[in-house]
This record gives structure tokens, sequence and C-alpha cells, in this order.
């Protein structure tokens, strides 16, 4: 899936919410930035258009973040709802469905 944000929007709401389980902002961002598998997310989707992204942090961590994408001008900010850390189940299951 092509890039489908320009930049990633923070502010303290969504920093807390997703700091929650441990995941920093760096690691976050470093996981979007990277080459998440991107899919959208329909049954969460009630006001906005919401995604899911499965990526690394730097170190090689698999990371689960939800994210929506907003359009400021010409921008289009992600702005994450909640991440964390993915389980080795759920690492196994990516892992085999990417292979």
């Amino acid at each position: 899936m092509p890039a489908i944000f320009d930049e990633i929007e923070w502010d303290q709401g969504n920093r807390d919410k997703c700091g929650k389980h441990g995941v920093s902002v760096d690691e976050i961002e470093y996981a979007l930035r990277g080459l998440p598998l991107i899919v959208e997310d329909p049954s969460h989707s009630t006001q906005e258009q919401r995604f899911r992204a499965i990526g690394r942090n730097e170190a090689g961590r698999p990371i689960f973040v939800v994210f929506t994408v907003r359009q400021r001008g010409e921008r289009f900010l992600a702005r994450p709802l909640s991440a964390r850390y993915m389980h080795s189940k759920e690492v196994r299951f990516y892992e085999q469905d990417q292979a």
C-alpha cells in the first residue's frame, strides 16, 4: 500500500493513550514510517476511517498501531489512536500471512 499520510499528528490526548501500553512516540513513528502492513478497520470506523498497522520498532519488536488519517490543507496526517506491542501468537500469524 502506498503511503497514505505525510506526517504524524500528536497532542497530549493521543500521546497519553498510545503510551498506556508502554510504546513510545518514537517507536510508533518508526513503525509507521517503515514499511508496515496497513489494512482498513471498517468495524471500528463509525465516525472516521480507521486503519490498523503492523510494523516494527527500531529494535525489531513488532508493534500494532490503530490510526486515522486527517487532512489539513494539502497535508494528510496520521493520528495514532492506540498502540501496543504484539503478542507472540499474533507475530506468528502475521509472519505466516506474509510468507
